[in-house]
């Protein structure tokens, strides 16, 4: 029988997705365990996957959230896996997993989530997004500036108060849509300053350039060492790569005109915030790093458009040789490391284990 074409929808045209009823956080450590929690706490519906003793003590005694101001333990709803849910129109899933993990979980969520269930990818680097529209038609990228340290079983912390951090955002690769806006207003009432933007990207890659200072903070913060000149020349080839390959990014400047004084780090339980989320894998010993979705983003278009980036190598190569061996941050000095380098830069072996 033929297709009655007035009844049928234009090709292209996606159906409307229905009003967001409910957030799943995969992932509830410092990031999302922080999000999960604010907006568990603003009143929306919150589910969070997490896993091993994390789980256990969320579900023994629930999440803490400990920020400058005041400490909260709210009793969120904890699962394990995307299975043990029962997904449904609405269903909205934040990713915040650390991307060493993304596949992995896109594969989980792929196997009981309708295709069409929007995922917003709450994600230091910039590969995430186009991994998740592999397996889902709406996919929503997240420019996250906000400090959050996860380094205790059961216990999360936001670093600025009163405003938690900004998480604009739009979908990947452009555009807005109402379910970025609603995921935008959910965000704004949660303790988070949020705008759907249409080329949330541009901003991503400029965060891109921040993080892959990351590796340099685990390798060698905490040493009391100014590990400037270090970030520099990572963050020097960055910029090289992205103009060779005819990426757009925001400028610093801009970036901190966004941020302005929003964001106000102070300490939490009378301590500082100790480091990047890099800082934090080395410290909790978790065997796995993001140097790979990083620094290796900087060294992939590198390869591709014919840019050396012998730094972010460096930095991509021990960051991952110490997450596997165990070693705990700040374990190199400065000196070591441009020792490194300028035997990298002559042709030394990069050294292994």
């Amino acid at each position: 029988m033929a297709l009655d074409q007035s009844e049928s929808p234009a090709v292209g045209s996606p159906a409307p997705l229905p009003d967001i009823r409910r957030f799943v956080v995969y992932g509830a450590g410092a990031i999302g365990g922080v999000l999960g929690a604010r907006l568990f706490a603003a009143g929306h519906d919150v589910v969070l996957i997490a896993r091993g003793e994390h789980l256990a003590a969320i579900r023994a005694d629930g999440l803490r959230v400990d920020s400058p101001d005041d400490s909260q333990t709210l009793r969120v709803p904890a699962v394990e896996h995307p299975s043990e849910i029962d997904w449904r129109p609405g269903d909205v899933a934040l990713l915040a997993m650390k991307s060493t993990g993304t596949e992995e979980a896109l594969r989980a969520l792929a196997a009981v989530a309708d295709p069409g269930t929007p995922i917003v990818v709450v994600q230091n680097g910039v590969a995430n997004e186009l991994a998740a529209l592999r397996h889902f038609a709406n996919v929503y990228g997240v420019h996250v500036r906000f400090p959050a340290t996860h380094l205790t079983p059961g216990v999360v912390e936001a670093q600025s108060a009163p405003v938690t951090g900004i998480l604009d955002l739009g979908r990947y690769p452009d555009g807005v849509d109402d379910i970025a806006e609603q995921v935008a207003a959910a965000f704004r009432s949660a303790t988070f300053l949020s705008e759907a933007r249409p080329d949330i990207m541009r901003g991503k890659y400029t965060k891109l350039l921040g993080n892959i200072g990351n590796a340099v903070d685990a390798l060698c913060g905490g040493r009391g060492e100014d590990i400037s000149p270090v970030n520099k020349l990572i963050r020097d080839e960055g910029r090289a790569v992205l103009e060779a390959a005819g990426i757009s990014y925001l400028s610093f400047d801009d970036d901190r005109e966004r941020r302005g004084d929003v964001i106000r780090t102070r300490p939490v339980n009378g301590k500082a915030r100790t480091g990047s989320s890099s800082w934090q894998s080395l410290a909790r010993a978790t065997g796995s790093i993001e140097a790979d979705h990083l620094n290796g983003e900087i060294v992939l278009l590198g390869r591709i458009h014919g840019v050396p980036t012998p730094a972010n190598e460096l930095a991509r190569h021990l960051a991952n040789r110490a997450a596997r061996e165990g070693t705990p941050p700040g374990s190199l000095s400065v000196a070591e490391f441009l020792a490194l380098l300028s035997n990298a830069d002559s042709g030394a072996v990069l050294p292994t284990a």
